[in-house]
């Protein structure tokens, strides 16, 4: 089953970090993974995320704020 993975956040540096570092772990781990970015900061807000960038797997907000680890990635993704 695909794993949904949105990166929550409206275009700055990290933002755009976190989205390829996501992009390039599942590819690396061969993880069956849908991943989307949402920019609208209405829709990032109603995640309860206050603070650019975030991560939702699977519905739920996982982490936000900042950058993960690779070690952290593959605890919250897998």
């Amino acid at each position: 089953m695909s794993k949904k993975i949105v990166v929550l956040g409206t275009g700055c540096p990290k933002c755009k970090q976190l989205e390829k570092l996501v992009i390039d772990f599942t590819n690396e781990h061969a993880i069956d993974a849908d991943v989307t970015k949402e920019t609208d900061i209405m829709k990032i807000m109603n995640y309860g995320v206050m603070s650019t960038p975030g991560l939702v797997v699977d519905g739920k907000v996982v982490m936000s704020g900042r950058l993960p680890t690779r070690e952290e990635l593959t605890k919250l993704i897998g």
